[in-house]
Parts: C-alpha cells; sequence; structure tokens
C-alpha cells in the first residue's frame, strides 16, 4: 500500500521562506505524477503545483507562479516544494499527491501545516 508522508511546516514570516518534504514509499515513485494541494480553514482543497513523472513538466497555480517551486529526486522517492515571499493568504495544510491516470491510482499524505504571519 502506497503512503506519502509530508514535513516541513511552520510559522514564518511574511516575505520568508519554506520547503516542504513528502517522503513516498510503497510503489513506484517514479512513474506517478506529483502534486502539492492547499486547504485553509473553512476553504475547499486547492491545487498549488504539480510535476510530471518523466517529462519535467510543470504547472502552477496562478497564486503562487512564480514564487514556489516543485521539485522530485526519483531515486530518493522525495518531492518537496520551495516557498518563498510568503504570504498570510498561503497560510494553509499543505497537502502531497501522488497520481498514476493511466490506472486511476491516487495516494494522498496527510498534510503539513504552514502558517505565514507576523
Amino acid at each position: 500500500q502506497g503512503q506519502l508522508v509530508e514535513s516541513g511546516g511552520d510559522l514564518v514570516q511574511p516575505g520568508g521562506s519554506l520547503r516542504l518534504h513528502c517522503a513516498a514509499s510503497g510503489f513506484t515513485f517514479s512513474y506517478y505524477v506529483v502534486s502539492w494541494h492547499r486547504q485553509a480553514p473553512g476553504k475547499e482543497r486547492e491545487f498549488v503545483a504539480a510535476l510530471g513523472a518523466t517529462d519535467g513538466r510543470t504547472k502552477y497555480a496562478d497564486s503562487v507562479q512564480g514564487r514556489f517551486t516543485i521539485a522530485r529526486d526519483n531515486a530518493q522517492y522525495t518531492t518537496t516544494l520551495q516557498m518563498n515571499n510568503l504570504k498570510p493568504e498561503d497560510t494553509a495544510v499543505y497537502f502531497c499527491k501522488a497520481s498514476e491516470p493511466r490506472r486511476d491510482i491516487t495516494y494522498w499524505g496527510r498534510g503539513t501545516q504552514v502558517t505565514v504571519s507576523s
């Protein structure tokens, strides 16, 4: 059974940076598209960033474009989200997701809290 575990969430001041990590296990990580999503209190979960399995293609939400960078290390079974110039509206629980569309398989992590506040 596949598993994803996020870490790296913290309290940070506006303008600061954080790097989130997601460790995968139990499935062939390199076959999967990885993405990050977030959910703020009282709001629906929203897409943040995605990175293709083998083509290196990235996609970002407009709200984070130019500030966040998604990366992956297939050998280490990890994906990271580098977040710079953080804003209070980035406050949310951040979730890691891995999906294999051809077989309709999806794994979610349990999330890590990011709070941006002075």
